[in-house]
């Protein structure tokens, strides 16, 4: 894994930072989400699931030469997601629509999490080499995927088939 990588090596070298940010902000939206809805497995997955991310994240950060960058994209992130917060909190006052909203809001950083490997498509078109991209994470993102497509259709959750 990733993070066995970068603990064995202690470096950073081409293991890719967004991915982890986007799965740690993806998990925290969804555990708004699952609050709101009140899902017990929602909250249960998305709460490992963002404690383990958010380790990946400050192991990254650890081992990472260029300090300044990680901070400052996880202080962007974290930016974003306070004001998605402030918003579906303060602004929007019917459970409903929040609950909508909030859904699209999830919605949206899952199609960026997924799409977040491909940041590197460039690389790896330039060098002829799929090394920068992380097999195992792949792997698990295709498995997760399917996992919630089939939990959101037996729910009829159209956010959370997403």
């Amino acid at each position: 894994s990733d993070l066995r990588q970068m603990l064995a090596t202690k470096s950073v070298e081409n293991i890719q930072f967004l991915p982890f940010l986007t799965t740690d902000v993806n998990n925290l939206s969804w555990l708004g989400y699952g609050c709101l809805k009140q899902d017990w497995t929602l909250i249960t997955v998305n709460t490992i699931g963002a404690a383990l991310q958010t380790l990946y994240i400050l192991a990254y950060l650890y081992y990472s030469p260029a300090k300044r960058p990680v901070l400052l994209r996880s202080l962007l992130l974290l930016a974003v997601l306070a004001a998605g917060y402030g918003y579906f909190t303060l602004l929007i006052a019917d459970t409903r629509t929040r609950l909508a909203r909030l859904g699209l809001f999830c919605s949206v950083f899952t199609i960026s999490m997924y799409l977040s490997p491909l940041a590197d498509l460039a690389k790896i078109v330039r060098t002829k080499s799929t090394r920068c991209l992380s097999f195992p994470l792949t792997i698990a993102t295709f498995l997760a995927s399917t996992s919630w497509t089939l939990y959101g259709l037996q729910l009829r959750d159209p956010y959370i088939t997403v």
